[in-house]
Order: C-alpha cells, then structure tokens, then sequence
C-alpha cells in the first residue's frame, strides 16, 4: 500500500507547478491586455481632445463668420432696395449702376488703408453686380467696385440666380497680404414681377484671417486645389496640399481628420467645409495640430503603465505561489482520501462480486431445490391418498392420514412460492400482460373465501364499480389477491370485518383490503414484507411468511405495486396498484413494457 506514495507525490508536485503556471498565464494576459486597453484609450482621448480643440475653434469661426454675413446680409438687403441701384437695374440703365451705387455702397466699401487695418468692420475690399443670368457686369472704370482682374470676375459668375444668398471664397492674385476673399452674393428681386433679375456680390476678408489665433492649431483654407495657410513654410504648405489633394476627393463633403508627416513631425490634419450647399466651389477651413506633445505624453503614459505591470507580474508572481501552495493543500488531502477510497472500493467490489455470485448460486439452488421437492411431495401425496382410498383402517388412522394429505398441500404451496421467488429473481418469469377484469375476479374470490369453513365468522364488505379492467396476468393478479384476501381472514378477530374496495384513479386502480384484529407493531411493520418473515402475530396462525413478499413482487412486476397504509387498534389495510388496461400491454422477462391497448 505504500508504493503508490512516490507517485502521488510526484503527481501533486506537477499539479502545482502547472497551477503556478496557469496563474502566471492569468495575470501576464490580464496585464497584457490592460496595457493595451490603456494605450487604446490614450490615443482615442489624444485624437478626441484634438478634434473637440478644432472643432471649438472652428464654432468660434463659424460664428464670427455668421454675424458678420448677417450684419452684411442685412445691409446689402437695405442697399439693393435702394430706388436708384433698383431703378438702374429695373430701366436696364447699367452705365448709371456702378456710379449710383458707389454712393450708395460708401458706408459698406472702405478704400485703401482703412480695409485693411480694420479687423472687425464690416467692410468690402470689392463689389460687383451680376446680371439676371449670373454673369458679372464689369463697371465702366477701375475707381468703381474696387480692384477686381478679368480673371478673378471670372470666379465670380454663377450658372444661375437663386433667391438665396451664396458663399465663396475668392483667391486674389494682386494681393500679398490677403490671398484669399470671402465672397457673399445677395439676389436683388424685382419690386414689379418678385423675380431675381440681379445680384449683388461683395468680397470681405474672411473672419480667419480678421483676427489673431493663438495655440498649437494652425489653420488655413482650402480652395480649387490650392492650399492658404500662412503659418506654414512653403514647402510644408505643398506636403500638405499633396496629402489633401488625396484625401478630399474621397471625402468631399464631411468633417474627417487623419495624421500626417511635415518635415519628419506627427501632425493631426483636420478639414471640414465651409460652404455646403453653395454654388460656388467648395472650401474648406483646414487645421493642423503638432503631435509631438500628444507623443511624448502618451510613451510617458506608455512607460508608467509598463513599469505597473512589471510590479503587477512580481507581485502576481510571489501571490501565485502562495496561493499554488494554498490551493494544492486540498488537493493532496483528496489524493490521500482517493488513494484510500480507491482501496475500499476494490474490496468493496471483490465482495459485491462474490456476494453476487452466492446469490446466483442461492437462486440457482433454490429453483433446484423446489424441482427436486415437487416430486417426492406429489409420491407422497399419490401413496396417502392411496391409503385413504383402502378400507380396514380405524378412524384413528384415516384421521391422520387426511392431516398428512394436508400437509402434503401445504408443502405443495410453499415448493410453488419457492419457484415463482426464485424465477423472478433469476430474471427469468414470463409475464403475459393482457387486459384483466379486477371486478369479476375479486367476485369469484370473495365466494370462495365465503364459501370456506371460518370458525372466526367473520363479515365481508365490498365497494368497488363492475367493470373494472387492469393490465396484467390474471393467474398472478388472482395470486396477489389470494394472498392478501387469506391473510385478512387470517389476522382477524371473532366476528370481525373484511372490507374490499376498489376504484379508478388516473392511470392506476386502487384496490383497499382492510381487516380488523391486532394491530401490525411498528418494529415488525417495515419487515412484513420480507421472505419468511412472520412476527408475533403468525405464531399461532398457519403459513409460511411469502404471502406478502410474492404479492408485492407480482404486482412490481406488472407496473404496479403493494403497501401497508395503516395498522392500528381499529383495522389493518392494504393498498394494492394496478394500471389501467388502456395504458401498458406487452412485457418482457421480469419486467413491464408500455403499449397502447
């Protein structure tokens, strides 16, 4: 028993190397993957920190932009209904348009300096007048309408008038200091028919370039491939127009951003456009952010989290071998237990096996025991009734004779029992399960039990519904009855009672036999099934204790069974199950079947 222990011992060992294992495995993913998480999520905050800078930036502008144009909106709208601007364009008087409205247009038009220097005046550095188709009507000299190349009026046609006002953006070619205008068109509708016959178009300085911006942001304009964005060195100005050039297209119409390389530095790119919907070209506000700061903020970020999880990994490590040895501790004391468990249950199953084979061997013996018993019993029986047939005898003689003829039947009884007990626990008992008619056979038994000598004279009830059919056999379904039926009238007292009733319930037919006589005491009532088994009760009552025992195991056989429901000082009763006809047919060796009937 003790060779075993070297093995054991070695088996535990590799158990808890590889939980030891398991547990790093644990805590090296775990760790592994919160680095990850974290690097994820301070690139994802970097990026949306990013584009919420831009897009508050691009908010302040876009509002600037919006109360400028509607300030401007509003006094090109007071301005166009003015009635010689309205009755230049109205009379087709076009030599008087440009000199009417230079009058007209002096509070909104600075000259020279003034437009400059001035950040937030809503001034026009130009204007022109576009025609009913959206041609531009050139002014009779350069004083009027401002400084405007063919070229650049060119820009300022539109394929149609509409009823609404139009954005745009303008490049200027004579200019240094502002490369780009901002152009907004205003329809002037006939006072006559409320058509569009004509346009006032007005450039300005966009609201960017007004005004200062301080931060890392640098932002510019995007217009017809070209790329405005002064804070940037020439060359930076054309890797970047390159990178746009490839992303637009993709993309024209929404707000993306993407990284990008200038001169060897990370740089976060954002565009978005400025006029959707416009009639003229699209343009969009473009802004680049430095990374390196975001960089250099996320390796220190990077580089903390490494070092956690370098202490995280040591102290996994020293946890995970005291828990190794903490959770081991059980699982050698099982390995103990199982090797002794083990153990027992070879004996056990060395003694199940050889208590298996003396019960085939008691079985076996038993069977051949009551076919050897059969034969002399019936010569005995033969010779006395042969004696009882003769004359010369005194009474005497036949009178013992009679009682050993009834012992022989007795005998006979139990030789019978003995067999039926010793196929069914052979597994070998036939059963032939066919509809039975429990009424008519409890009626033919309750007459012969009647019609028999009873010096207790005791009284017979019935209450149970004609027609009642179980399934079954009848010849062991008559057996089952017969002994429940004698031992009622067995155990009874002088002038007692037999009650029998029987009815359906569900599935089953409960059949009820109830006696009055002693009661069945508690320590004998869980033994009065076993074989043999008699008590203080049968001592003076004639059997041989396998009534009982034969009833209930018939009735299992046959999908049902027998119990003792109560035995007091009143009455003793037996409840016996049957199933219906209609729910069980065919059986086997030993056991039930279910069939339809």
């Amino acid at each position: 028993m003790k060779q075993p222990q070297p093995s054991n011992q070695t088996g535990l060992r590799s158990y808890r190397t590889r939980l030891l294992v398991a547990m790093m495995l644990v805590v090296v993913a775990l760790t592994t993957l919160g680095l990850f998480l974290a690097q994820r999520k301070v690139a994802i905050e970097a990026h949306l920190d990013l584009l919420q800078d831009f897009r508050n930036e691009l908010a302040t502008l876009h509002g600037v932009q919006e109360l400028r144009q509607a300030a401007l909106a509003e006094r090109c709208r007071t301005l166009v209904l003015r009635p010689r601007i309205h009755a230049a364009l109205e009379d087709n008087a076009l030599d008087l348009l440009y000199p009417s409205a230079k009058d007209e247009l002096r509070d909104v038009v600075n000259s020279g300096d003034d437009a400059e220097t001035s950040e937030t005046a809503l001034s026009a550095r130009f204007y022109r007048f576009l025609d009913g188709k959206g041609a531009v009507i050139s002014p009779p000299d350069a004083e009027h309408g401002g400084e405007v190349s063919p070229e650049e009026e060119r820009a300022l046609t539109l394929p149609a008038l509409t009823e609404e006002q139009q954005l745009g953006y303008l490049w200027r070619n004579n200019s240094s200091a502002h490369a780009v205008d901002e152009i907004l068109t205003m329809p002037i509708v006939s006072t006559e028919n409320g058509e569009v016959i004509a346009a006032l178009v007005l450039g300005v300085k966009p609201a960017e370039f007004a005004r200062n911006r301080g931060g890392e942001i640098k932002s510019g304009i995007w217009l017809n491939g070209r790329l405005h964005l002064p804070a940037l060195a020439e060359g930076e100005q054309r890797a970047l127009a390159s990178e746009l050039a490839r992303a637009v297209p993709q993309a024209p119409a929404s707000e993306q951003s993407f990284e990008v390389t200038i001169n060897g530095a990370a740089q976060l790119l954002f565009y978005k456009q400025l006029n959707p919907g416009s009639l003229y070209p699209p343009v969009y506000e473009v802004a680049v952010y430095p990374l390196a700061n975001a960089i250099a903020r996320q390796r220190q970020i990077r580089w903390h989290a490494v070092i956690a999880g370098v202490a995280l990994l040591i102290v996994g490590l020293i946890a995970s071998h005291f828990l190794s040895r903490r959770l081991s501790a059980p699982v050698e004391k099982l390995a103990v237990t199982s090797q002794h468990e083990h153990t027992e249950r070879v004996r056990a199953e060395a003694a199940l096996e050889s208590t298996g084979v003396e019960l085939q061997r008691s079985a076996r013996f038993s069977a051949d025991a009551s076919h050897q018993l059969k034969t002399p019993v019936t010569v005995l029986r033969a010779g006395i009734e042969e004696l009882l047939g003769r004359e010369g005898f005194s009474s005497e003689v036949y009178d013992e004779l009679s009682a050993l003829l009834h012992q022989t039947y007795r005998i006979t009884g139990v030789v019978d029992d003995l067999l039926l007990l010793s196929r069914m626990d052979a597994g070998r008992l036939q059963i032939q399960i066919e509809s039975v008619n429990l009424s008519q056979l409890l009626e033919e038994w309750i007459d012969d039990i009647s019609a028999l000598p009873d010096d207790l004279h005791v009284k017979l009830k019935t209450n149970f519904p004609p027609g009642l059919h179980v399934s079954g056999e009848k010849r062991y379904i008559a057996l089952i009855l017969q002994n429940l039926l004698e031992n009622a009238r067995k155990y009874n007292v002088p002038g007692g009672d037999i009650c029998v009733a029987a009815e359906e319930k569900g599935e089953f037919v409960i059949l009820t036999v109830e006696n009055t006589g002693p009661a069945i005491p508690l320590g004998a009532q869980e033994h009065i099934f076993e074989r043999f088994h008699r008590g203080a009760m049968g001592e003076n009552v004639p059997g041989h204790g396998l009534g009982l025992n034969l009833a209930r195991e018939l009735a299992r056989l046959q999908g049902g069974d027998v119990r003792l429901v109560r035995s007091d000082g009143e009455c003793t009763e037996f409840e016996v199950r049957f199933r219906t006809a209609q729910r069980t047919a065919v059986s086997v060796n030993g056991g039930v079947a279910p069939q339809s009937a």
